[in-house]
């Protein structure tokens, strides 16, 4: 009796390890305290349910199971880089998604190369699948210059001029490079340029050297903006709309943003401009699972980063799929490159040159209403960004620069 329940020990003992050799570790390694903590928290939820819808809720893949991790880097990127190290070295994770912050991402890129594992960045920075990428980044989440791009589209024609305002740092400046190449593509123009720190509070100089460059042109009789390319809990535009730009003929514009930021998108009726993802946007059958499950288990709508978290479980899962089950990165790679792929937003491709998701965007107008739904706990007036029109991916031309 003892020889068989030390035999069946063993026998538990060595399916377990089986089963974690066999499972599909993903570290996401991303900033859930800071500034950004909003975004890391969407972009986890999203991941889970992601991973659920992916696999029909067994959390398997080809049989395998699932194991998601986390880790904080409290947007520093010194600890960032210890803990992909750590996914890497000690846990053994196949995959490490994240960090969120473009500066932080930047800095554990080259760890992936070195251990030969994927590393899927959450950061919009150009430079992450630009000069700073290498073969093991895949990046779902969009980057400044589909941003950028999308915009430009959206509001770009000649005698259009726009000075934007950005943060000092590779989100702010590769976005405001990237805009302004496509702004002058669509025939617009950029007349100026303003960047201020991360943690800037106070905007009224630099509002007016906005202004300034605008107020006297008489080349731009069909639109003078003010475009912002703005992350975090601060906006310059609220200032800059106290200082009443319409009194130049300034109009101001910007980009989508998470629900938090659009309930101030109330102070700006009619501004136009483009974005990533609203839950009423697109119009498919993922989107609706999400939109729906999200209603029911939180009580608020699905957000801007929760749609990408969710994409990324999708390609996640759909690449090891592609893969026949396989981990390996070599296989993961080849899987990547050019994998079409379902997420809330619809159909997107990851481009082989530079493993960048291709993908649609949003041109939208801000409508003033009452939203009882978007959050769990209060009624607030907010800016809703109504959908003009959904700009298709192909409509856009975006770079390759690594």
């Amino acid at each position: 009796m003892k020889r068989i329940m030390l035999a069946a020990a063993i026998s538990i003992g060595a399916l377990s390890a089986q089963a974690a050799e066999d499972s599909i570790r993903i570290a996401h390694v991303t900033g859930f305290t800071g500034p950004l903590a909003p975004y890391a928290e969407q972009l986890d939820v999203g991941l889970n349910m992601g991973f659920e819808y992916a696999t029909n809720g067994t959390m398997e893949i080809e049989g395998r199971p699932v194991e998601l991790s986390t880790k904080d880097t409290q947007l520093d990127p010194a600890r960032a880089r210890a803990l992909v190290e750590e996914a890497y070295a000690e846990d053994d994770a196949h995959i490490v998604v994240g960090p969120v912050s473009s500066g932080v991402a930047l800095a554990t890129l080259p760890l992936a190369q070195d251990y030969e594992r994927i590393i899927m960045p959450e950061g919009v920075a150009d430079a992450i699948t630009g000069e700073e990428w290498n073969r093991y980044v895949v990046r779902v989440g969009r980057n400044s210059s589909q941003d950028a791009v999308s915009n430009a589209v959206a509001l770009g024609e000649p005698g259009v001029c726009v000075s934007t305002i950005a943060q000092d740092y590779a989100f702010g400046r590769d976005g405001v490079a990237a805009y302004k190449e496509a702004m002058e593509a669509e025939g617009g123009k950029i007349v100026h340029e303003e960047y201020l720190p991360t943690d800037a509070t106070d905007f009224t100089a630099a509002a007016q050297r906005l202004f300034d460059s605008l107020k006297d042109r008489s080349d731009c009789e069909n639109g003078k903006y003010i475009f912002a390319i703005w992350a975090g809990s601060s906006n310059p535009l609220g200032r800059i709309q106290d200082l009443d730009p319409s009194r130049h003929g300034i109009k101001l514009a910007t980009g989508g943003n998470i629900l938090a930021a659009m309930v101030g998108y109330a102070d700006f009726p009619g501004m136009q401009g483009a974005g990533f993802y609203y839950f009423e946007s697109p119009d498919n059958e993922v989107n609706d699972w999400l939109v729906e499950q999200h209603f029911e288990r939180y009580n608020s709508a699905p957000d801007f980063f929760t749609a990408q978290g969710f994409a990324q479980a999708m390609a996640i899962t759909e690449a090891i799929r592609k893969a026949g089950g396989s981990t390996d990165a070599e296989d993961l790679i080849a899987a990547f490159e050019g994998l079409v792929f379902q997420t809330p937003k619809g159909e997107m491709e990851i481009r082989a040159e530079d493993h960048q998701a291709m993908q649609d965007m949003y041109h939208f107008e801000i409508e003033v209403q009452e939203r009882d739904d978007w959050f769990d706990d209060r009624t607030v007036k907010a800016g809703v960004p109504e959908l003009i029109r959904v700009i298709d991916r192909k409509e856009m031309d975006i770079p390759v620069r690594n």
